[in-house]
């Protein structure tokens, strides 16, 4: 089973593309950090703003820990458009619709967006508008990962925020959707320089979270995905009544609030949510990394 440090660490490893490096224990040496980012890049400017962000977000998760999938898909989404420059943050103008008003960002929770904008509200009162909304996103998806039992990690900042949001068709082209199979997977992060390995540790960030029935009804109907553990689809039918019923569920029926690695128990026991989840187990390119 693919261990909690490995899917941890490969899951920021997004950060390569991202511009984000990651230290998952302190015998770890830090990455290099891209042009421009340093792990002191505040600390003379805003030199409170790591605990500020953490002690609001401790607050905000002791109400409601669901919010700390929120915050780390909506990095996630942030990211892997057009890099981690807080875009999806922008709202639609004359030019066209915003990145959030993409279909694969239709679900991005509201409370996320909304728990950014107070962030950014205390860090301004705190040390003036000094703080990139992007680097606040990427601060806000680390402590997300941390508060909700996974390891702490260092990240650089000093991100700059992007003027323009991503079009349509480029939100589509850089997140592929739940029903996608593991090969449309692995060529579209092959584009970012992932490799199997990242794939199945990144896919483990759905550890956490929960999605909507028609992310992965498709699994459902007309008839039951052969895959599919006969008892779990059973409990989904449940949830999902119909193809066209808008209710949710968790991501990881075993542990849906905490940041583990009982996602991977999940897929071996047939019980993985979306195609893109399941077919990791099936498939001979990364079943044997989702068993290690």
């Amino acid at each position: 089973m693919a261990s909690f440090k490995t899917a941890i660490f490969s899951f920021l490893l997004v950060s390569i593309f991202l511009s984000v490096s990651v230290k998952v224990c302190e015998a770890q040496a830090r990455p290099p950090t891209a042009r421009g980012l340093s792990y002191t890049f505040y600390e003379k400017t805003c030199p409170k703003l790591k605990s500020i962000v953490r002690n609001e977000l401790k607050k905000v998760f002791k109400d409601d820990i669901a919010q700390a999938a929120g915050l780390l898909r909506l990095h996630f989404h942030d990211c892997f458009v057009q890099g981690c420059d807080g875009s999806v943050l922008l709202d639609g103008s004359a030019s066209g619709p915003s990145e959030k008003d993409a279909p694969p960002n239709l679900t991005l929770r509201a409370e996320a967006f909304k728990i950014i904008e107070e962030l950014r509200g205390l860090l301004e009162k705190s040390c003036g508008r000094v703080v990139s909304c992007s680097d606040i996103t990427a601060l806000a998806a680390r402590d997300a990962v941390f508060l909700s039992g996974g390891p702490d990690y260092n990240i650089p900042l000093g991100r700059r925020d992007g003027l323009t949001f991503a079009s349509r068709q480029a939100t589509l082209d850089n997140l592929p959707p739940p029903s996608s199979n593991t090969t449309t997977i692995l060529n579209s992060l092959a584009t970012k320089n992932l490799d199997p390995t990242d794939v199945v540790s990144l896919s483990g960030g759905h550890t956490i979270g929960i999605s909507h029935c028609n992310s992965f009804t498709n699994r459902l109907y007309p008839s039951q995905d052969p895959v599919m553990d006969q008892t779990f689809g059973k409990n989904l039918r449940l949830t999902c009544p119909t193809n066209t019923t808008d209710n949710t569920t968790v991501l990881d029926i075993r542990s849906p609030n905490t940041f583990d690695n009982k996602y991977y128990v999940d897929l071996m026991n047939r019980q993985g949510l979306f195609t893109s989840d399941q077919d990791l187990y099936t498939d001979k390119r990364t079943k044997g990394i989702v068993t290690s």
